[in-house]
Order: structure tokens, then C-alpha cells, then sequence
């Protein structure tokens, strides 16, 4: 389909979002990081991550004071190869970079790393850390809790987080192994973008208290903040379809996200108190690194996993398939078309960015103005 909204370049998105995150109090280098992280789902294509949330993740958190736009952070535990930090409801970003750095440098020095967060925020792409991982030429694997959108199977009550399982391999390709996917069949970021594109979800993917499937994104985004309504694990509702196994998955990463920190999970992660005020969400998050060196070897690791890949992606396509892809390509491709053409704008985050602007005097023009 061709792109019909504007492009903003990559260098003024990025100007524009490190000065609004400074405007709200986030110090510049994390303000870089966090405009790094909400851009790097946009150059992957994932704009269910991108810019998109920006306001209403990030900045309506801050301003609502469930989101602290300092990040200190406490190294609660730590062994040779594993720590548990505390990110004291600052940046959930910040904290992440933190983790996965303290993970990089332990496997690097014992050959694995594992550190825990507790106490967080949103962290974004779940790829982006895991492809830290990636750029150090080592294995990375990561997974956050979130709040309550997945039903069990049998089930209709919104119980498990979207609980993204997220995997990155280093390759002997141009880009690496990358699987970044939720547990259940669509995320509530992807629901928020129909929502504002006024795009119904499509059926199946959500069901409502009465057990039937529900389509309307703007009524779907209500009820899943009032248990009405709830995600269909991968796979789908009941035993049929096999939707146990992203059920079970799901609860894997909850339990990881929770147990190792002793954090909250499940409805204690919705951000809603008792009286029905905005709390803080206490979200868990793990990172896991792996120095393939420490096996057989980098150069070996990277050569078979990239021969895997090649022969999955060379093998007998479907009548009226053009091409089959492995996990992290199509983001590679979206990248290489956007590289120089910058982020697409929609008309919604627009008007979000313009407000954002003028309630901050920043001194900035977009294209899509005038």
C-alpha cells in the first residue's frame, strides 16, 4: 500500500522528542534514549511502539505522576552472573538500558547474564534490548508483564499482560535473528493504532465478557480497562486452535517478570487504585544474554544460525506466495525503504506532537504544517 501521510525526518523526530522529554524533566541523555527507543519502532515498522505513544505512554504519565521523569535506580541483589534492580517508577527505558548493559558485561566475562527490574515503567520495543544483545554479538532474550489484557484459556477475565517473549541472534547476514512478538494474537498498542486511525479490530482477536468477539476499537480500548473485555492468547480462545500454548507462554513471562524480583504482576498491574485513582503500574521486566563465545564460538554460531535462516527462507513457497521471511527481516526491509525518507506522520499523532510543542514554546516546524 502506498504511503499517503507525511514524512518527518529522522534527525528533527529525534530533536523534537529528546526536547519535549527534557521539557517534562527527563535529563537529556535519557531523554536521547527514550526518543531512541520510541524511533527505533518506527524505522522497524512497529508503530504500535513509535511515536504514536509518545504522548500518551509517556508524557500523560509524567503529568499524571505515576511516572517518575528521573530514573534512580538500586542494585538490589547481584551475583557474578545476575542482579535485580529497582527502577523506583522512573523511566522504564532507562532502567532497561541499564539492565541489558549489566547483562551484556556479565555474559561477556561468565559466558551468561540475567538481570531482573522491578518497580518500572513501560520499556518500549522489547526488540530494542534485546538487539543490544545483538550488536555485541551475543544472544539476547527478554520479557516485560504489562497490564492485565490476556483471558486463560477457558477463561473471559482479562488476567495476563501482552507479556512479549522476545528473542535476538546475532547472524552471519546484514541483520539478525529477531523475534519480537506478544503472547497474545494482537497487542493493545496495535488496538490504540486502530483506535486512532478508526479502523475496527479485526474478529477473534477480542472477546467480551459474554463470550463473544468484539470489534469496535474505541469500545475494546474501554473494556479492557474495565475487565470487559479480554485478548485471545496466540492461537486463539479454548483448545482448538492451541491457544493454551500462548496462554502458557504468557504466564511464563509473568511469572519470570515477577517471581525473580518479587514484583507485582497480574491486577496488581492495572494503574488503577482502589478508589479508582492513576497509581503507578510496578511493572517487572527480565533480560537474559548469552555469549555464544563461550560454546563453540561466535563465528561458528553466527554462520549456522544464518544457514538456518537461508534455508528456511529458500524452501518450497505456497502456490501464489512470493517470498517467505524470517523473523526480523521484514523490519530490516522497512527500515531500508524508510532510512532516508524519515517517519510517517499520521494525522493524529500530528496534532499530539503540535500540542506538545506549544505547550512546551518549543521552537519547532513540521512539514505537515501549512
Amino acid at each position: 500500500m502506498e504511503e499517503t501521510r507525511p514524512y518527518v525526518s529522522w534527525e528533527l523526530m529525534d530533536a523534537f522528542l529528546t526536547d519535549a522529554f527534557v521539557g517534562y524533566g527527563v535529563p537529556r541523555e535519557d531523554a536521547a534514549l527514550c526518543a531512541d527507543v520510541l524511533l527505533e519502532s518506527d524505522r522497524r515498522g512497529i508503530e504500535s511502539h513509535g511515536v504514536n505513544r509518545f504522548k500518551p505512554i509517556y508524557i500523560d504519565r509524567i503529568v499524571a505522576g505515576i511516572q517518575k521523569p528521573t530514573t534512580k535506580i538500586d542494585i538490589l541483589r547481584e551475583t557474578a552472573t545476575t542482579a535485580v534492580l529497582d527502577a523506583n517508577d522512573g523511566m522504564g527505558m532507562v532502567a532497561s538500558h541499564r539492565a541489558m548493559e549489566i547483562a551484556i558485561d556479565k555474559a561477556r566475562n561468565f559466558g551468561m547474564g540475567m538481570v531482573a527490574v522491578r518497580n518500572s515503567t513501560h520499556y518500549g520495543i522489547a526488540g530494542y534490548w534485546a538487539s543490544m544483545a545483538t550488536n555485541a554479538d551475543m544472544i539476547g532474550m527478554t520479557g516485560t508483564n504489562a497490564r492485565p489484557s490476556i483471558a486463560p484459556t477457558f477463561g473471559v477475565q482479562n488476567m495476563l499482560g501482552t507479556n512479549p517473549l522476545t528473542v535476538g541472534f546475532p547472524t552471519d547476514e546484514e541483520f539478525p535473528f529477531m523475534l519480537d512478538a506478544a503472547t497474545s494474537i494482537v497487542q493493545r498498542g496495535r488496538i490504540e493504532y486502530y483506535a486512532r486511525i478508526g479502523k475496527d479490530t479485526p474478529a477473534g482477536m477480542v472477546i467480551g465478557s459474554d463470550g463473544k468477539p468484539m470489534t469496535d476499537s474505541e469500545e475494546i480500548l474501554k473494556a479492557l480497562v474495565s475487565g470487559e473485555a479480554a485478548l485471545a492468547p496466540l492461537g486463539g480462545i479454548g483448545e482448538e486452535m492451541a491457544g493454551y500454548k500462548g496462554y502458557g507462554y504468557a504466564t511464563v513471562v509473568e511469572v519470570l517478570s515477577a517471581a525473580l524480583q518479587a514484583g507485582n504482576f497480574m491486577h496488581q498491574l492495572t494503574g488503577i487504585g482502589e478508589h479508582g485513582e492513576k497509581v503507578p503500574f510496578h511493572l517487572g521486566h527480565w533480560f537474559l544474554v548469552i555469549d555464544p563465545e563461550a560454546f563453540m564460538g561466535l563465528e561458528t554460531f553466527k554462520t549456522i544460525t544464518g544457514n538456518i535462516l537461508r534455508e528456511l527462507r529458500a524452501s518450497r513457497k505456497a502456490p501464489g506466495e512470493e517470498r517467505i521471511y524470517t523473523a526480523g527481516e521484514k523490519e530490516y526491509l522497512v527500515w531500508m525503504e524508510r532510512k532516508d525518507k524519515g517517519v510517517p506522520i499520521g494525522e493524529a499523532v500530528q496534532k499530539e506532537i503540535l500540542t506538545v510543542r506549544d505547550a512546551l514554546g518549543l521552537d519547532y516546524k513540521f512539514p505537515f504544517e501549512g
